[in-house]
């Protein structure tokens, strides 16, 4: 199926309100990409971050008559700035075969393989967890993901307990239990990052060691590890929060950080009593370990 494709530059402050509109005009999506080239390393908790130059970008089904949308929108918002519209027919790809071209099995701490589904590695003495991309980040492909799975590879997590918070995909919850965690329990913020994190633990026959919670359904837990792949900022704000999930002794592992805010990160932890380590770094990312005694 093919479908057609508009898109305007505006303003931060337009931004919403034209993609709003848009989805009021009958758009099946609508998208936000930054229109110059202005870096974001992460907006605050429960915000959305708006590029002072945004290009919104609405899909609609094939019938869709563009030049008249273009008209109503901007009538709708006379005052409002917009510049380089663009209007085009998209063909669907095969997506599928889309993402078997750029993911492939990985290997970590020559122990783990994770692996895209028909793509499975069955090395003797090695574990293979089984993965497809879906609707929430964590294949491992990603350097946060890859650094904590190195991590998990290269312990023995044999009867731990692991918290996954900020669980994603669930990735780093799956691999903890196949790697021989008694249970892991998996949070997150967005419902459908807890429905792939259960697709996944059934997918790889350990759905009855993972426990699914959005945050208000979870009740403290204390557990022997703790992985956090977030964002440096929550993961400072959150700080007291995460290390009251640690059982003593326990080990936390910190990840979704740029190397330039493992000074700040590092010192958050530090002051809520742990023992931090240097960070391990990939590309412009880093992982912190911590242990609290």
């Amino acid at each position: 199926m093919a479908w057609r494709q508009l898109s305007v530059v505006t303003d931060e402050v337009t931004a919403p309100e034209v993609a709003d509109f848009f989805s009021e005009l009958g758009a099946v999506s609508v998208t936000y990409t930054d229109a110059e080239d202005e870096p974001v390393y992460e907006p605050a908790i429960d915000q959305t971050k708006i590029w002072t130059n945004t290009r919104v970008t609405a899909l609609f089904e094939l019938d869709a008559d563009l030049d008249v949308i273009k008209m109503v929108v901007e009538h709708q918002f006379t005052a409002a700035s917009f510049a380089n519209w663009l209007a085009e027919d998209i063909e669907d790809q095969a997506w599928e075969r889309a993402w078997m071209e750029h993911y492939h099995p990985m290997c970590f701490a020559n122990t783990l393989w994770v692996c895209p589904t028909g793509q499975e590695q069955n090395e003797q003495g090695k574990i293979c967890m089984t993965l497809d991309p879906g609707l929430a980040f964590g294949t491992g492909t990603h350097p946060t993901t890859a650094m904590c799975l190195e991590w998990l590879a290269s312990h023995d997590l044999t009867d731990k307990v692991v918290i996954d918070f900020g669980c994603g995909s669930g990735i780093l919850a799956v691999a903890a239990v196949l790697l021989g965690a008694r249970f892991a329990h998996a949070i997150d913020i967005d419902p459908q990052a807890i429905e792939a994190t259960r697709y996944n633990a059934e997918k790889n026959g350990v759905a009855d060691k993972i426990a699914y919670y959005l945050p208000e359904q979870f009740e403290s837990i204390q557990a022997d590890i703790v992985v956090a792949n977030i964002l440096a900022l929550p993961l400072i704000e959150l700080s007291s929060h995460i290390v009251g999930l640690l059982a003593k002794p326990g080990q936390l592992i910190l990840s979704g950080i740029l190397n330039e805010q493992a000074e700040s990160v590092t010192k958050a932890y530090q002051e809520q009593g742990l023992e931090v380590s240097l960070p391990v770094s990939q590309q412009d990312w880093c992982r912190i370990d911590a242990c609290l005694h």
